[in-house]
Parts: structure tokens; C-alpha cells; sequence
């Protein structure tokens, strides 16, 4: 092909060892569950003395090869990187990508050091797999298809299997499947989608992804079309309210006990694929019409206004349905000559093509932030082109369930580059979250990280040649590319010198595109990266601001201890606090769980401090318009979507969630999804009347869960918090997908 790639050296010295820029102990990483009994421990653990406890236990229960008890386990966080990057880098010399041995070696370097100073992370399965067997599976996210037979709805109930098994997640738009009301041919009505997702869910429920303890997690999406539509907004919140009358008749309660565990559609998300014709027809107070799937024939014609009352009730009894905007997410589709968009992976930040995978990573932002708290563009650049290359090289190198996954994979080769900690970041540099300041850094700074992937996806077409689709998408993805080249163009002066450094990127990726193509269909996405967040020791998730100002911490020997959050520190001296001020307000805080009321404290410094959950004397918050809002700010910077929350109070009415429904299609997002507080009646306690075999959980832990906000962790009952659309716990790590 024509030109290699070359790789300098930003955060590496050649001829220096990677391994000496950390100082390394030996720990024993040990979790114990809520009764204080330990549920995994390892002596000895070889880790960087720079990484928390925390991250080392992630890394030693979740990632490390090898039986627990077996002498050949892994003991080295070294070993762990080591067999990742050395099996990267040896496909990445099979590659043709490189343009010399110097190059690659920088390459290996580079990417040992972002990792070991943990810079960036990649998914789950990677950690899983890559180096433990030949054929990995690598991705986190996967989309599949299902067509309207038996045979393939049997057949996606085994590829789902296998791919939780492996520990990804997985996505299906059920909308091809006919109504209950149509006719089978044989005779009789079919069963219709809702029927079928039984069955799904109980096996996501039963098979331990990744081969290990924590929950498979799936997405299930209907058209707002489907004749069934109804039935399946209403079925989730039918099951809730099932799950409370059996709490209310004394069954346990607890997330994994007996009254959640009888009822379905727990281990799944729901999403109605709502059209532009639909938000038209809510504005003007008309009718919509549902269609048959047999012979596309009007069914049923009801109220757009009724059935989007619908689906907010249900989201306010559990969450559940969320909205994906089909017309937005098909105009910023790459790929339109192969067909529509028609789901998206569990957390709905992958959204593309049916029968296609994505292996997700990402940055840690907090490392890439000066002490003046700008961002050091020249490495956030490195690590956008080291992490993506390595992306790129597990495609062709990565296993497959199905074949057509596979071929689909190899042929588009959609890639999920992503990061963590804006919220921390936000607040370490004095900037409320819901501001424009915080909007336009945070949109500046997604274009950056947008416009350099895609550039570097071009220089690799140069390399090694655009991926197989782009020939016949050329069109449709340049037109991409120039838009979002054109937003990128919109935050250049109030994004200041990160706002020119990210439309140069763009301006670079359409002309190398336009030259090369482009090696990926889609190289971005926000995820939410729960356990990868933990083992970076990031102090927020995703895109999402911080939880609290106040954590609970777990002790080894049993107990939590109160911490003040760690950013606090630092934002109150970006915001010019001197050294005795900051401690007597560090100290309020320590004790009252918020800045509200601190001596010395400023009344205009109080919007730094918000977070998702509600503090202070006022129960200060980020509202839901300021959620909607950030994700408006960086969507347009984005391949995918974005994997987010919009937190809601317990008294938000369903008329405030229908609200938010309409604004995120207003605002140009491609999905929403919302949580009220206190909406699952998830107890922290068993309710066995043997009070000796009561549950005890730590105080977080009690709290959370009887806010209804978070329910306790179903392997340790430790305390959990939300992970874009997902749970992460903050003592062992359990998550679902999209890790």
C-alpha cells in the first residue's frame, strides 16, 4: 500500500525500560463481601505503588490468567500488561501497518506506559482473553439480527449465549418479528416479540458472563411502529409492580432474591426506536399508526401523545423504556449504502449495523490534564493514535461467534474509542458541570479526541487500505466526516486553543480521508466504563459528573471509612482558595457531606460542586436539562452515542420525563435514557425473619440501596453506583458490559 506508520515517542525514552518508571510493591488484594466473609484474595500481588488498592484488586480478581488457586495464576499487574501488549504487538508486526522495527518498538513502549501509569484501558474481554487463547474474543458490544423464523430466533438465543459467556453484551431490534395479533402459517397468531424476550432474558440471567460472576447484560429495542409496541413498553413496569407485591408479602427483596429473581426483563434494557414523524405527531396532537410486520399494513391508530404518555409512566415505575431517535441516528450513519441502523449494544453508546461487534477503550482524562488545567494536547494525541492503532490490529486478529458477525466485522471494522473522569476533570478545574464553560471545554475536548481518531483511522488506510465497505459508502461517510467537521469549526474561538487544535483535527482527518478513505466506519463512542474506570482509579465514570462530594469507603478488616472526595481539593485552589480555607472547609465537608454553609465558602462557587445526587441543606443537584445538555455539547463529536444517565428525583412527575424524552430529540442526541431516584424497591436487607440471617451491609451500601437509587452488588453486597446505563460496584468491580 503506500505510506507506514511511524510512531514517536511522547510518553516513553528508547533504550530506557517502561517497567522502571513506576516504583513497584507487593500487596494482597483481597474482597470481602458484605458479611465480612472474603470472596477473593491473592498474596503477594506485584503492582505499581502509584495505583490504589482498589485498582489492584480489579485488576488481580477480574483480569489476572489462570485458576485462583493454580500456581500458573498471573501475580503481576506486569504480567498483565505484558501479555496484552506482547500479543498486540506481535500481530501488530504481521500488520504491514508499521513502517520499521523502531516504530513498532516505540508502539509497544508507548502503549505499555498508557497503560501501566493507567492512561487508558481497554475493555473487559481484552484483559479477559488477549494472550490466554489463540482466537480472543476482544469486544465488549455486539449488535445482532434476527430475522422471522424460529430457527433464528433460537439461533440469536445461542449466539447471545456464547457471547455473554465470553463477557460481552449484546443488542437486537426485535421489530422484524410479527405482532401477537398476526397470523403464523400454520394457523393461529404468533406469540410476538414480548413473548420471546422471556425466554432471552432468562438465559441472560443464568449464564455468567465472562465465565465469571457477573451478569450478562442485553438491549432490547422495538420500533414505535410495531404493532406489539404497548405491550412492550408496559412490560417491564408490569414486572416491577410484581416484584413490589412480593416484597410487600415478606419475599426477599434484595436484587438477586426472590422476589426480583421471579419475575423477567431483569437483565435486560429497553429502548422504542422512535422516528421524526413521531415527535410531529406528538407536537400537533395527532394520530399514530402502527404496522403489520406480515403485509405492512396499517394495525392500529392511537394518540402519538397517549403513547409517548406511555412510555414515560413506564420509565417513571422503573427506568425503563429509554428513547433512541432513529432519524438522528440514521443522518450521522456512515455506512448508509449497507443498510440502516437498527440497535445499538446494551448501553446504546455502539449504535451500527446489525451483525457487527465493537471492542471499546479509554482514556483516562485526569492525565492528560496540566496544572493550569488545560489539556497537554501533544499527548492526548499520542495516545489517541497508540490506543486506536491497537484497536485496529485486534479486528483482523479477534474471534467471532457467527460468521456473519465476522465478515460484517472485518468488512466495516467499527472501533470505540472513548474516555472517562470529565466530571472529575470538570471539577478539578472549577468549572461547573451544568455551564456553558464546562459545555464548550467538554465539547472542545471530545472534537479533539473525535477528529484525531478519525485521522489517525486515515493514516492507517494509507497504510494498509481503507476498510472493504468504504467504496461503496465513500459518499455518505465523507458527508459524515464534513459535518462533524463543520460543528468542530463552531467551538473553534470559544474553545480556545483546544478548539483550533480540534477543527485542525477534523480539517486533517477529511483530507486524509479524502485521499485514503478510512481504515474504520466509526472509530468513537462514550461508554461507561464501570470496571475499567475502577482499575484506571478514575474518580468519575464516562461522561458522567461525580456521584458525591462524600464517599464510604470499605476497610479491609470490615467497616467503611468517610473520605472526602478526592477532586474537591483541587477545585476549591482552581478557584483560589487559600491552604487554611480549603482545610476548614474540607473539613465541613467531611463532616456534612457538602460545601454548602462551609466557613469561608463563596455562594457563587456552589454550582462547582453539584453531582448526581443531591447534597446540602437545599438538596442541590444537577438538573436534567444540565444532563441533556452536556450530552448535546459533545454529541456531535462522537461515532456512536453515549452511554448516560439522566438522573431524576423521586418526585419527578412522568410529564418531566416525557419532557426530557422531547429535549433529547430536540437537542440532536441519538439516545436517552432516565433514572428516578428511589423507582426500584431494591431492599438492603434479606427478608428472612431469621434475623441472625439478615444481610448487614456497610452504611453506603444501606443508604444507596434504600434511596432505591443503587441496589447492592449481587456478588459481595457492596455498594454500587451508575455506570452510564449500568451498575459498577466500588468494592469488587462487578459490572455488566460495556466494561
Amino acid at each position: 500500500m503506500g505510506e507506514k506508520l511511524l510512531f514517536s515517542r511522547v510518553f516513553s525514552v528508547a533504550g530506557r525500560s517502561v517497567w522502571d518508571s513506576v516504583e513497584w510493591h507487593h500487596v494482597d488484594a483481597e474482597i470481602t463481601g458484605a458479611d465480612g466473609r472474603p470472596i477473593f484474595r491473592q498474596s503477594g500481588v506485584e503492582a505499581p505503588s502509584s495505583w490504589s488498592l482498589q485498582a489492584v484488586r480489579v485488576a488481580a480478581s477480574k483480569y489476572f490468567a489462570g485458576a485462583p488457586t493454580s500456581e500458573a495464576r498471573e501475580a503481576s499487574v506486569r504480567h498483565l500488561i505484558e501479555r496484552v501488549v506482547t500479543t498486540i504487538v506481535g500481530w501488530g508486526r504481521e500488520s504491514e501497518l508499521f513502517e520499521s522495527e523502531p516504530d513498532i518498538e516505540a508502539f509497544s513502549d508507548e502503549l505499555t506506559y498508557l497503560l501501566l501509569h493507567q492512561h487508558a484501558a481497554f475493555n473487559s474481554p481484552v484483559w479477559f482473553n488477549l494472550g490466554v487463547e489463540p482466537s480472543p474474543q476482544c469486544s465488549a458490544c455486539f449488535i445482532n439480527s434476527v430475522d422471522d423464523s424460529l430457527q433464528s430466533i433460537l439461533e440469536l438465543a445461542k449466539t447471545e449465549g456464547l457471547l455473554f459467556k465470553h463477557g460481552s453484551g449484546t443488542g437486537t431490534n426485535l421489530s422484524v418479528l410479527r405482532g401477537s395479533q398476526e397470523p403464523i402459517s400454520k394457523g393461529g397468531t404468533a406469540s410476538g416479540p414480548v413473548s420471546f424476550m422471556r425466554g432471552f432474558d432468562a438465559f441472560a440471567g443464568v449464564i455468567k458472563s465472562g465465565g465469571r460472576t457477573r451478569r450478562a447484560a442485553k438491549m432490547v429495542i422495538l420500533d414505535a411502529e410495531h404493532p406489539d409496541v404497548l405491550d412492550f413498553v408496559r412490560s417491564k413496569a408490569k414486572e416491577e409492580r410484581k416484584a413490589w407485591a412480593l416484597i410487600d408479602a415478606g419475599y426477599d427483596g434484595s436484587i438477586d432474591g426472590e422476589a426480583y429473581g421471579s419475575v423477567a426483563f431483569q437483565n435486560a434494557n429497553h429502548s422504542v426506536r422512535v422516528p421524526d414523524s413521531f415527535w410531529e405527531a406528538v407536537e400537533s396532537d395527532g394520530e399514530w399508526r402502527t404496522v403489520k410486520r406480515t403485509d405492512r399494513r396499517s394495525s392500529e391508530s392511537m394518540s402519538a401523545r397517549e403513547l409517548l404518555n406511555e412510555i414515560a409512566e413506564a420509565a417513571w415505575v422503573c427506568g425503563d423504556p429509554g428513547v433512541q431517535y432513529d432519524d438522528t441516528i440514521q443522518r450521522w450513519h456512515t455506512c448508509k449504502a449497507s443498510g440502516r441502523i437498527n440497535a445499538s449494544n446494551p448501553c446504546s453508546e455502539y449504535v451500527f449495523l446489525d451483525d457487527t461487534e465493537c471492542n471499546l477503550a479509554s482514556l483516562n482524562l485526569m492525565h492528560f490534564v496540566q496544572d493550569d488545567g488545560s489539556i497537554a494536547v501533544t499527548r492526548l494525541k499520542q495516545a489517541v493514535d497508540v490506543i486506536l492503532t491497537a484497536q485496529e490490529i485486534l479486528v483482523s486478529n479477534a474471534s467471532y461467534p457467527t460468521e456473519r458477525i465476522r465478515s460484517n466485522s472485518k468488512r466495516y471494522r467499527p472501533l470505540g474509542l472513548g474516555y472517562a473522569n470529565l466530571g472529575a476533570v470538570l471539577m478539578r478545574r472549577g468549572s461547573a458541570y451544568d455551564s456553558d464553560e464546562a459545555r464548550t471545554f467538554a465539547a472542545a475536548l471530545t472534537a479533539f479526541v473525535g477528529g484525531a481518531a478519525y485521522a489517525q483511522s486515515a493514516r492507517m488506510a494509507a497504510a494498509v487500505g481503507a476498510f472493504e465497505g468504504f467504496v461503496d459508502n465513500r459518499s455518505s461517510m465523507l458527508e459524515v466526516i464534513e459535518r462533524h467537521r463543520d460543528c468542530a469549526k463552531q467551538i473553534e474561538v470559544a474553545g480556545g486553543e483546544l478548539g483550533d487544535a480540534a477543527s485542525a483535527q477534523w480539517a486533517e482527518a477529511l483530507e486524509l480521508g479524502n485521499r485514503y478513505g478510512f481504515r474504520n466506519a466509526q472509530t468513537t463512542v462514550l461508554a461507561p466504563t464501570g470496571t475499567i474506570g475502577l482499575l484506571m482509579d478514575c474518580d468519575t465514570t464516562g461522561g458522567e459528573p461525580d456521584i458525591a462530594l462524600v464517599m464510604f469507603k470499605r476497610l479491609v478488616g470490615g467497616g467503611t471509612m468517610k473520605l472526602v472526595n478526592r477532586v474537591v481539593p483541587m477545585a476549591l485552589e482552581a478557584l483560589g482558595y487559600d491552604e487554611p480555607a480549603r482545610h476548614a472547609i474540607l473539613d465541613f465537608v467531611d463532616r456534612e457531606g457538602t460545601v454548602e454553609g462551609a466557613p469561608g465558602f463563596r455562594a457563587e462557587h456552589l454550582p462547582v460542586f453539584d453531582c448526581a445526587f443531591a447534597h446540602g441543606p437545599s438538596g442541590r443537584t444537577i438538573s436534567a436539562p444540565g444532563h441533556l445538555a452536556m450530552m448535546a455539547a459533545v454529541q456531535p463529536f462522537i461515532s456512536g452515542a453515549i452511554s448516560k444517565t439522566v438522573n431524576l428525583p423521586s418526585d419527578a412527575s412522568p410529564e418531566q420525563i416525557q419532557s426530557v424524552f422531547r429535549s433529547g430529540h430536540a437537542l440532536g442526541l441519538k439516545a436517552v435514557a432516565i433514572y428516578r431516584d428511589g423507582c426500584k424497591r431494591v431492599q438492603p436487607l434479606s427478608a428472612s425473619d431469621n434475623k441472625k440471617n439478615q444481610l448487614k451491609l456497610p452504611r453506603m451500601a444501606m443508604v444507596a440501596a434504600t434511596r432505591g437509587e443503587l441496589p447492592p452488588c449481587p456478588t459481595c453486597g457492596g455498594s454500587q453506583v451508575r455506570s452510564g446505563s449500568c451498575y459498577v460496584c466500588s468494592n469488587c468491580g462487578e459490572t455488566t458490559a460495556c466494561a
